[in-house]
């Protein structure tokens, strides 16, 4: 499972409802939701 840090619980999390998404400059990024608090995390990925 991916990991994100959650600005709101300020830990890193795994995210839970993964899913994959491409940013303007055309970078690879996960987004999904903290299990925690239910906040939105952000992980930008590597090329």
């Amino acid at each position: 499972m991916a990991t994100a840090y959650c600005m709101k619980c300020r830990k890193k999390r795994e995210i839970s409802n993964p899913r994959r998404v491409m940013l303007k400059n055309r970078r690879p990024a996960t987004q999904g939701v903290c299990p925690v608090c239910g906040t939105k995390v952000f992980r930008i990925e590597k090329r």
